[in-house]
């Protein structure tokens, strides 16, 4: 099952959001009932991904105020989805019985279970450090301190993972007043 950070936090509108979540728990509650099967469920969690539909946003001039930003050209592969589900799917019994039920991103399975893009890379979690502070955090502190973000601290982000608890509750970014 396909999900994202929208199952887990405010994205896009509440019809995302909600959809999302449902997914989640489909995975969670699949995974409950199957299970004495040999049925193994999981949601996956894609980055920011490069689908044929993103890419024609882009070249439209409208790929900016969509997704607020984001750098297209750090994203996945539609490809790399599918590399997780036959990593996962080559695991034995017993290892993808223990995993079912979870929400996994993509890019963290990649580290874990040892494939990559067509060129060689791995794209950062969408919940590491080396994710969000480029894509949310410096360009807020550039617009209110109205200078760039040193290089050397652009350049050195490291790849640490956020908690789950950090993505599980509060306003959106513009609406929080506080």
């Amino acid at each position: 099952l396909v999900s994202s950070f929208g199952g887990k936090s405010y994205t896009f509108n509440v019809a995302y959001g909600a959809g999302k979540a449902g997914i989640d728990r489909l995975a969670q509650d699949m995974s409950y009932q199957l299970s004495k099967y040999g049925v193994a469920t999981t949601a996956l969690y894609p980055g920011l991904v490069r689908t044929e539909a993103n890419l024609q946003m882009e070249v439209d001039g409208t790929w900016d105020e969509a997704s607020g930003g984001l750098d297209l050209s750090q994203g996945e592969s539609p490809g790399f989805s599918g590399k997780a589900v036959t990593a996962l799917a080559s695991l034995d019994k017993k290892s993808m019985m223990a995993r079912s039920g979870n929400v996994e991103v993509v890019a963290e399975i990649a580290k874990e279970l040892d494939f990559t893009e067509d060129d060689g890379s791995i794209p950062a979690s969408i919940r590491s450090l080396r994710y969000l502070l480029p894509n949310f955090v410096f360009p807020q502190i550039e617009k209110e301190a109205g200078k760039p973000v040193p290089d050397w601290i652009r350049n050195n982000v490291p790849d640490l993972l956020v908690p789950w608890s950090t993505f599980s509750s509060g306003p959106p970014p513009e609406m929080d007043t506080r």
